[in-house]
């Protein structure tokens, strides 16, 4: 087989859970011509019913903490540091807001929200042994009305994002921040910071250049592909909110702010979006903010859609108007603690599932509510899946050609009773099948975390360096992903050109 001499080494004799994987929604895997009777659906994480909500304000509370007097969105950053064995969550709050402070529950509920230009945005700090039990220590930083006894790590921070670089061999770096410093009267600029352990940080350092308007959750990481820094941030055009990118070699000199991706008009505007990696992608979790039409259900409301992307530099909506994390039910006040708005963190590996940590807020977005911290679950790989348009019709999934370096193939979907699920290998997905590559040849076995290995007549590596297309059949399926001894020739569908 003719294959980049560096790939053989790494991916030969590797364990199931190591192989190459494929989530089907990601489009560029597909071949849409020949795709039939076929819808997308997003998966929908299950909320932590027995912990929700794990901590939230405690302006209400006895002891008061009068600093908390409102979330907003609060732009949740939880982080789990295996060093100290310590989840760690990270904040943005309104330590002072008048109309908030002088505004009883009763109140609230009887009329709007004022917000104040001389609103103080702060970083708040709470940390957790388990991720279910929350405290917020008294750190003795922050003076607030003559005390410290608060566990504010900074005011005059806005959209504060904060991430654990595990690659940073400057011990004094481990951890890293962004945000934007927030005085009153317009005085403001984008600043990072550094902490070796999480808790004690240094001074901000200022941006040499920039200063996006990053009125939102300004989220920081180490790019995968390319080794850069890269903050996304936010910027606006044409009098709507747009996600953009800024990238930085050394965390302190970052570039122009350019556009990543927007969403649909003021009906549905990307109001902050974290993002990770996961299987050779780019996953974000877009917070749409919705406006335009007072008499939509959802007007003033901030849902989460999935969004991916091929790099950090370009993303796009899985599913526009599904959503990763539902609302709650009802409206302010006696609504579901997250009814009205929700802000995610990238989400935390435990075991075969993810545990996506956010804020939701029991109101309205430009009123009053209530925030708390939340979570929910998803099993890893299940973001979304293909199936049937219509129940009496076969669904088929033509995929874009592979090539094989191995033997081993795995196919992840969920097949109900009376269900039927067949896959072929085809030069074209208009062709038919390789000899012993039809569905009458395919065999499914179950293998662990509910992938099911397929294997027909003959081995993958028969067909040598031939290319092949995977034609998935489908009735009462779910279908997922794949992953095996496969990588996927270039694709006919790219952007640029070739360099000659």
């Amino acid at each position: 087989m003719r294959f980049p001499p560096s790939l053989l080494p790494i991916k030969a004799n590797r364990k199931v859970i190591d192989m190459d994987k494929y989530l089907l929604f990601n489009r560029s895997y597909l071949q849409p011509q020949g795709m039939n009777n076929l819808r997308l659906v997003l998966a929908q994480a299950k909320k932590d019913a027995e912990n929700n909500p794990l901590f939230t304000e405690d302006f209400f509370s006895t002891p008061q903490r009068k600093w908390e007097v409102r979330y907003d969105n609060a732009y949740p950053n939880v982080i789990y540091d295996p060093k100290c064995k310590k989840y760690r969550c990270y904040y943005t709050l309104c330590s002072k807001d008048n109309d908030s402070a002088s505004a009883s529950k009763e109140e609230r509920a009887r009329r709007d929200y004022r917000p104040s230009p001389t609103r103080i945005a702060s970083l708040g700090y709470a940390e957790s042994d388990d991720g279910i039990h929350w405290s917020k220590p008294e750190l003795g930083f922050v003076d607030f009305e003559g005390s410290k006894a608060n566990n504010l790590l900074f005011r005059y921070a806005h959209g504060t994002g904060v991430f654990l670089d595990e690659e940073e061999i400057d011990p004094c770096k481990r951890y890293k921040m962004v945000t934007k410093v927030d005085f009153s009267g317009k005085r403001n600029f984008m600043a990072v910071n550094f902490s070796e352990d999480g808790v004690h940080w240094g001074d901000f350092i200022k941006w040499p250049r920039w200063n996006p308007p990053a009125d939102s959750h300004n989220f920081p990481f180490r790019d995968k592909q390319d080794g850069l820094f890269k903050v996304i941030t936010r910027i606006w055009k044409d009098g709507i909110r747009i996600s953009a990118i800024c990238s930085s070699p050394d965390f302190i000199n970052w570039s122009a702010p350019h556009e990543i991706i927007r969403g649909s008009g003021f009906e549905s505007q990307v109001y902050s979006m974290p993002v990770f990696w996961y299987e050779g992608m780019y996953l974000g979790l877009a917070s749409m903010f919705h406006e335009g039409d007072r008499s939509a259900d959802n007007f003033d409301t901030v849902d989460l859609e999935l969004t991916f992307g091929s790099s950090s530099e370009r993303f796009d909506r899985v599913l526009p108007g599904q959503y990763l994390i539902p609302r709650g039910e009802g409206k302010y006040p006696t609504g579901a603690y997250d009814c009205g708005c929700i802000f995610a963190s990238p989400p935390i590996e435990e075991g075969d599932r993810l545990i996506l940590y956010y804020m939701g807020g029991n109101g309205y977005h430009t009123n009053f509510r209530e925030t708390s911290l939340c979570r929910a679950f998803l099993p890893k790989d299940r973001f979304a899946w293909y199936e049937q348009r219509e129940e009496d019709k076969l669904a088929i999934l033509p995929t874009q050609p592979f090539q094989a370096y191995g033997d081993a193939l795995y196919l992840l979907a969920d097949v109900a009773k009376g269900g039927k699920l067949k896959v072929s290998l085809h030069s074209n997905w208009r062709n038919e099948a390789y000899e012993g590559f039809s569905a009458e040849d395919c065999e499914l076995s179950p293998a662990e975390n509910g992938y099911m290995r397929v294997q027909w007549k003959r081995p993958l590596t028969s067909l040598e360096n031939a290319s092949f297309c995977f034609v998935f059949q489908f009735e009462k399926v779910k279908l997922y992903a794949i992953k095996g001894d496969i990588i996927p020739q270039n694709l006919r569908y790219y952007e640029g050109a070739a360099i000659l």
